[in-house]
This record gives structure tokens, C-alpha cells and sequence, in this order.
């Protein structure tokens, strides 16, 4: 049975190529989400979990915080190195699906933008999230909305040098593989935000026009209790 995994990272450093040029509505509904979720990071430390671009990592340094972004696409963080800002944010190269190179509780607020549907095992992920959050730390994780799985998408990408379109790999993991995977970790959940595109914002990005009224974008705001709770196997 194939990976469905196993091109992700060098469909990613093709897709640098026109990421952030490609009109993916995804990108352009989230961001407000994102910022929204996390609040005010001034002189917080911020861990950006699969930065890609760095279309999160540098708007979260040019708002004050100490931010580091890790993604295992060359290509991608090539391109987030080369952006205006870039220089205030530190780069780290890995895989997430390896035990992160982080200290237990190093950062104050992780955001990890539509990362999800790419992961293979969401209990360890978010285990590995909460271990370098600080207790009384927030973490803001988006997903392309399981939903949209229905319509047949994938997060997808035209190829600069074939034309051809091109799916990196995605695993159809649902709401709720999301939300008990973060409650086994032993988060809390303080938000939970379901988006789908209006006719305003769809004249403003032409690819979401045929998700109007449609869910598309998944994002869950948790906490890291102060003091961490044991949590019972049944």
C-alpha cells in the first residue's frame, strides 16, 4: 500500500515556487483567524509549526514577538528568507514528524496554520505541541476544513513548470480526530472557529467562489492548563 505521504516534502518545494502568488482562498480566510486567536505576542516566544513561507512567523516578529518558524521544505523556507522581515525570525529545518528540537515548555503561544491534514499521527503531534508550550500557554492550530473533503479537495497546487495540478498528500482526518487528539495531549479547548467564504470575500479571491456558504476553514484555539491534569485511558 503507497504513502500517501511521501511526496509532501518535495511537492512543497515545487509549490514555493507560487505559493503565496496562487490565489488559494485558504490562505487569504485564515490569517485574520489566526491573528485573532493568538492576541497581542509583544515579547512572547512563538513557535510557528510548519511556517512554510513564513506568512505567519513574520507578521507574528513584526507584531514583537521572539519567533521561530521550523518546516522541512527547503524550498519553502527559502522563500520565507528571502521576505522583508524575515531577519527578525529564527529558521529551523526538521521534520515534525521527529521529536522537535525544542525544551519542554520553551514557548508561550505555538501556531501551526493548515499543517493538519499532512500529519500521520495527531495524538503524538499535539502531545509534542503541548510539551514545548509553557503552562498557561495558548496554541491556535487551522485545517482545511473536513468538510470540504465532501467536494472532492485537496490541498492542491498548478505546477509553475508542467501546468499540471498537483496534490502534495493529504490524510482525510475529521473534526474530531482533531479535537480528541488535542484533548488526550491534555489541552483545553477555549475556541472553536468554522469559517466558509461569503460573495465579498470570494470577489476578492476568485478560487473561493465555488465554497460560498460552504465550511472551509477549521480553527481550534487551546490551552495548556496551568497545572496539567492526568488524563484517564479508557
Amino acid at each position: 500500500m503507497s504513502d500517501p505521504l511521501q511526496h509532501v516534502r518535495v511537492e512543497y518545494d515545487r509549490w514555493s515556487k507560487v505559493y503565496d502568488i496562487d490565489g488559494n482562498p485558504l490562505q487569504n480566510i485564515e490569517g485574520p483567524a489566526i491573528a485573532a486567536a493568538l492576541g497581542d505576542v509583544r515579547g512572547l516566544q512563538v513557535l510557528d509549526i510548519g511556517c512554510g513561507t513564513g506568512r505567519h512567523a513574520i507578521a507574528l516578529a513584526r507584531a514583537g514577538g521572539h519567533v521561530t518558524g521550523i518546516d522541512f521544505s527547503d524550498g519553502m523556507l527559502a522563500k520565507a528568507r528571502l521576505k522583508p522581515g524575515a531577519e527578525l525570525v529564527q529558521f529551523v529545518v526538521h521534520d515534525l514528524h521527529h521529536t522537535w528540537p525544542f525544551a519542554d515548555g520553551q514557548f508561550d503561544r505555538l501556531v501551526c496554520g493548515l499543517v493538519l491534514e499532512h500529519v500521520r499521527d495527531l495524538n503524538w503531534f499535539f502531545a509534542e505541541s503541548l510539551r514545548v508550550l509553557r503552562p498557561g500557554g495558548r496554541a491556535v492550530f487551522s485545517a482545511m476544513h473536513p468538510a470540504v473533503l465532501l467536494k472532492g479537495t485537496q490541498a492542491r497546487y498548478t505546477d509553475p513548470d508542467s501546468g499540471a495540478v498537483s496534490c502534495p498528500g493529504s490524510l482525510p482526518h475529521k473534526m474530531s480526530d482533531f479535537i480528541m487528539a488535542a484533548l488526550r495531549a491534555g489541552y483545553e479547548v477555549t475556541d472553536l472557529l468554522e469559517q466558509a467564504p461569503d460573495e465579498a470575500f470570494a470577489a476578492r479571491v476568485p478560487r473561493a467562489a465555488k465554497y460560498i456558504g460552504w465550511p472551509l476553514l477549521f480553527v481550534m484555539t487551546l490551552d495548556r492548563p496551568t497545572h496539567d491534569v492526568p488524563r484517564k485511558c479508557n
